[in-house]
Parts: C-alpha cells; sequence; structure tokens
C-alpha cells in the first residue's frame, strides 16, 4: 500500500463519512507503514486515534481491504516526538470549580466560575423541588452513572443554576482528581466557534471528550443554531459512549423546546428529567428564613416584627430571586433609616417590586399545569391530537384560560395552536355542562383554579 492508495481511499471516505467528519477526523490521519497485513497511520493525539477507531475504524478498513488486499488490519498511533511535545505542554489538571485547561496548545478551555453560594447546604428543600434535589445529590456522591443525563428543567429563579454549582462543589469535595466543566450553552458555542476560528478543533473535541462530568446550563440557547447542536450532540454521545455523567439544565422539557434537534431531544429525554415546580408559600417562607438568618450577623441591631415574612413570601411568588433581592434591599433600606423591619416599612420601601409580582395567570401557565395534572404532554395540548384522553385536558385548559385571564377568545384559540373561537366557545360551554354532572372534572376544576391563583 502506498500514500497514493490512502489518497484515493480517503476520497472515498469523504463521500461517505461527510465533509464535516472528515476535515476534522480522517484528513489530519497519516498513513505510516504496512507490516504484516497491519496498515498503520499516525495521529496527533492519542484521544484521536480511540475516537476515529472506535467510530470510523469499520469503515476506513473496509475501503482500504478493496484497494489493497493485503490490509487486514488497521491501528492508529501518536508518534514519539508528538507524544513528548504533547507531554511537555499538558497543564495540570484544575480543581473543579476552574475546570480544565485544553492539553496541546494550554488554551483557556472551557467553564464558568461556580458560585460559593450555591452549596447542598444554601439550598432549601420543598415539595416543588425535593424530587429535584434528591436527583441532584445522588449524581453528587460519584460512582456508577445511574441515570444519564440528569436534565433539570423550570422557570426563572426556581433553582436549576443552584443545584448545578451545589453538584460541582460536592463533586470537587468528594474526587478532587475528577474533571468536572460546568458552563452555559451560550459558552459552549463561544468556545465552539472561537475553536472553528483559530482553526482549533481538535483541541476543543479532545477537551470536552476527555472530562469525567460535563453539565451544561440553559441549553435551550444552542436551539437553531444548527453546527453548535452538531457539536453538541457528538460530545454528548462520546461522553455517554464513556459512561461518563452529564447534567443538563434549561427552561422547559426536552421536547418543548423549539428549534431543537429532533435527535437532540431525544438523547436529552432518555436520562431523567426533572421539572422544578414554581414555588409554594412554604417553600418561599422558608427560603426567606434561611435569608434572615444569614443577616442576622451583618444586621445585629434590627428588629424584625412578626408577620413581614409571611407577607413577602405570599405577595412575592414568581421567582425566588427577586423574593431574595426584595428582602435584602428591605435590611439594606431599614438599616440606614434606623427603623425597624415592620409591615408598613416593607409596604413603602418594596412598592415597586410588590406591584410588579401581582399574580398574574398566563393561558402558557395554565396550560403547563393542566398537561402536568393529566400526564399528557404540552405538544399534544395545543396539538391536532382529538383523542378523549387529550381532547377533554385541552377543554379544561381553555376554560381556565377564559375564567382566569383577559385574553378574548380568539387569542386563546391562537394559544392552542391556531384553534378558531368557535372552538373555544365550545371547549368552555362543555367543562361548564360537565361540571355540573361529573364530579371528577369538578373537582379537577376546582384544584387546578386553586393551585393557579396561589
Amino acid at each position: 500500500m502506498t500514500n497514493d492508495t490512502w489518497g484515493k481511499v480517503r476520497e472515498q471516505l469523504l463521500n461517505s463519512v461527510g465533509k464535516s467528519n472528515y476535515v476534522n477526523w480522517i484528513e489530519p490521519l497519516e498513513f505510516a507503514n504496512l507490516h504484516d497485513g497491519v496498515a498503520t497511520f499516525h495521529v496527533p493525539t492519542q484521544f484521536m486515534g480511540n475516537w476515529v477507531s472506535r467510530n470510523f475504524g469499520e469503515q476506513i478498513m473496509h475501503h482500504l481491504a478493496k484497494a489493497d488486499s493485503s490490509v487486514s488490519r488497521v491501528e492508529f498511533s501518536v508518534p514519539a516526538t508528538a507524544s513528548k511535545a504533547v507531554a511537555r505542554t499538558r497543564p495540570a489538571m484544575a480543581s473543579a470549580a476552574k475546570v480544565a485547561e485544553a492539553a496541546k496548545d494550554e488554551i483557556d478551555l472551557p467553564g464558568a466560575p461556580l458560585d460559593a453560594r450555591f452549596t447542598f447546604d444554601s439550598f432549601v428543600v420543598g415539595k416543588p423541588n425535593e424530587l429535584a434535589h434528591a436527583a441532584a445529590r445522588r449524581v453528587a456522591e460519584g460512582g456508577p452513572v445511574t441515570f444519564n443525563p440528569l436534565f433539570l428543567y423550570g422557570g426563572v429563579g426556581l433553582g436549576k443554576t443552584h443545584l448545578m454549582h451545589a453538584i460541582a462543589w460536592e463533586l470537587q469535595a468528594r474526587s478532587p482528581e475528577l474533571r468536572v466543566v460546568y458552563l452555559s450553552a451560550e459558552q459552549f458555542m463561544y468556545r465552539f466557534v472561537q475553536a472553528l476560528r483559530e482553526k482549533k478543533m481538535m483541541n476543543f473535541k479532545e477537551l470536552f471528550r476527555s472530562v469525567d462530568v460535563l453539565m451544561v446550563d440553559d441549553v435551550q440557547f444552542i436551539a437553531g443554531k444548527d453546527s453548535t447542536q452538531e457539536e453538541f450532540f457528538h460530545t454528548f454521545n462520546a461522553l455517554v459512549d464513556q459512561n461518563k455523567q452529564i447534567i443538563i439544565s434549561a427552561d422547559r422539557a426536552p421536547g418543548e423546546i423549539k428549534d431543537l434537534e429532533e435527535r437532540i431531544k431525544s438523547r436529552l429525554q432518555c436520562g431523567l428529567v426533572v421539572d422544578l415546580h414554581p414555588t409554594d408559600y412554604e417553600l418561599r417562607l422558608g427560603i426567606l428564613q434561611q435569608k434572615v438568618e444569614q443577616y442576622r450577623l451583618q444586621y445585629r441591631d434590627l428588629v424584625l416584627v412578626d408577620g413581614v415574612l409571611e407577607f413577602l413570601a405570599h405577595r412575592i411568588s414568581t421567582n425566588v430571586r427577586v423574593l431574595e433581592g426584595a428582602l435584602t434591599r428591605l435590611f439594606a433600606f431599614a438599616s440606614l433609616v434606623g427603623r425597624e423591619i415592620t409591615l408598613e416599612l416593607a409596604q413603602d420601601c418594596l412598592a415597586d417590586i410588590l406591584r410588579a409580582s401581582d399574580r398574574k395567570v398566563t393561558i402558557e401557565e395554565i396550560q403547563r399545569r393542566v398537561s402536568e395534572h393529566y400526564n399528557i404532554r404540552l405538544s399534544d395540548m395545543i396539538g391536532p391530537k382529538r383523542v378523549r384522553t387529550i381532547a377533554r385536558p385541552r377543554q379544561v385548559a381553555m376554560y381556565l384560560a377564559k375564567q382566569l385571564t383577559s385574553r378574548s377568545l380568539p387569542e386563546i384559540g391562537r394559544r392552542f395552536g391556531g384553534r378558531d373561537h368557535t372552538t373555544v366557545m365550545h371547549g368552555v360551554k362543555r367543562i361548564e355542562e360537565l361540571r355540573n354532572v361529573d364530579n371528577q372534572i369538578a373537582e379537577d376544576v376546582e384544584l387546578l383554579r386553586r393551585s393557579l391563583e396561589i
């Protein structure tokens, strides 16, 4: 076999593996020699050799055997000089909080810093987040991977990022040798584009495929970005194949992320998908009580009158970050003016936050809550299916949208997959009739109404 033979085989591989795979994985291969039926190729790194052997080895062998019948096996090795060069430049493994650096060129890749406040000790557990907390704790214990990936989703300020940071801190404490990378999906895309621009894709691939735990926050950001999704998909598969843990967060369930490739949705749904529900009153009160304990040292002389925390927990219900920010402002203001923290002071100091936090139920929230109650997919709720198990919950959601929002019937219809307003009218009327004769429907509607108005 000669270099000319390998050149012809490479042309065939370009057609069979595609341009992107060819440029990244086949083009860097250098034919070294053929000895006793073994065709040896030089690769820049051992990681690349393992990857090519696992993913393209059979295709390469098939085309080589057709071109030269004396070839019976292929091997990939790093030349001795290249191995020494990599060894000299490979940085020491960073801590979990600072993550790792690339091996070849010491590029600053890839992670984001961890927030020291976001630990398991500071996470207040309540019914809306107890499953997510338990799953995060299990992953943070390390050991054999039991579900992969762990996918956490929920609205803003419900604790997704807090749990991800807590997992990273716990893993760092338990197993400092682990290579843990935490970053946002936006940072993943930025690093990917940077590697493309600087022609350092091999460094990028080697680093992300050699971590022990990969944590990607707000994965919905890569939806619609084809090249980034492609690379994320291959990174995901490579880590799963190596039984490495992956933890992902998003603002909604995998199947509900618009413009996310179906194959990625499928992969994300193959692990444990956990919803962090909106906080309830008890959880919000617990969060405030914990924050007050932290403030006691800083504001020792301040008097907090009974009932203030209960008032805040009831009135500020949409976002934990807003809730904590309101308490911080309240303590700071009371300290500056030298007054005790009373209900009147809270109302004056936080007037803008309280106005903005007045409960406003949205159609989207109604749809999500009804879907969860009846255990159907949100996509089916607004989709074309008319089977009874989906049509009845859809009518319940339409009824609640009419009762709890100020939206018009045509607007409600548009939010339910572009349905006509007469369809909404029929659904509302049907539920009104059923509430009088069907106790189960009446109980469901009342339960859902109360939960939405909390």
